[in-house]
């Protein structure tokens, strides 16, 4: 049995340009949401997850990102990667990998969580990160994405990312072609995943790897049974706060 995962990634470099106004002078996982920054949304999932250590990135306003966690008074245990040039969500996983940031147990080949610092989402009967760590099978996966469904996303979202079939497997939406699942910022990946063929650059989108473990059919997805929220504009958040004070979305869980 593959042991449960306990280390993560959380992704906190970005830019948040569509973010602007709001991101002008701090990082977009420092906004707050529902009384506390997202970042700490995140962090507390991962606890509650039983992750231990958790590496995270920053670019812009990285001081502030840095001083954030290095205050924070409880789990899970942080590592702060300074990027001074952005490596894309690929190359910054990457770089932590060649780095030994995750620990011991993810350099001998345990798999690791990976959250967009921007996730934020309501679990539903069973928690989300639960879910991955139990639909993984490290001898056939590389890749496990969690979705959810284009059509319940409040916000914009475009045609959206994925079809699933129902073994789970994910294939990628074609030319002019809706479907019905967009990623929710979260996955679960071995390292075996950025196994370097010489050919991945210093930075590089997850796509990238995502597309080879769908190519050989190492990745399956999972469709969130909660509520999960596109926070890209200060619209967006705006509208999720309100949300989260109407009892019929299950904040009060």
């Amino acid at each position: 049995m593959t042991p449960l995962p306990r280390a993560a990634m959380l992704l906190a470099a970005g830019l948040g340009q569509r973010m602007r106004p709001l991101t002008a002078e701090t990082a977009k996982p420092l906004l707050w949401l529902a009384g506390k920054p997202l970042l700490d949304h995140a962090l507390a999932r991962l606890a509650a997850a039983c992750v231990h250590r958790v590496v995270v990135n920053g670019h812009w306003q990285a001081a502030k990102v840095a001083a954030h966690l290095e205050a924070r008074q409880s789990g899970p245990e942080t590592v702060f990667r300074f990027e001074p040039e952005l490596l894309d969500t690929g190359g910054a996983v990457a770089a932590a990998l060649a780095a030994r940031a995750f620990g011991e147990e993810v350099a001998a080949g345990a798999p690791f969580f990976i959250v967009n610092g921007d996730a934020f989402w309501l679990d539903g009967p069973r928690p989300a990160l639960s879910r991955l760590a139990a639909a993984w099978n490290d001898a056939e996966l590389d890749v496990v994405l969690l979705c959810h469904r284009t059509f319940a996303v409040r916000g914009e979202v475009g045609a959206g990312d994925f079809q699933i079939d129902p073994w789970g497997v994910p294939r990628r939406r074609g030319p002019r072609e809706i479907v019905p699942y967009v990623f929710a910022g979260v996955q679960l990946v071995s390292p075996r995943l950025f196994a370097d063929d010489g050919a991945l650059p210093a930075a590089f989108s997850m796509n990238r790897l995502w597309d080879r473990a769908i190519a050989h059919g190492r990745a399956r997805a999972l469709v969130h049974d909660g509520l999960w929220f596109h926070l890209s504009t200060p619209e967006d958040l705006a509208a999720t706060e309100i949300a989260l004070r109407d009892g019929a979305t299950g904040a009060s869980r």
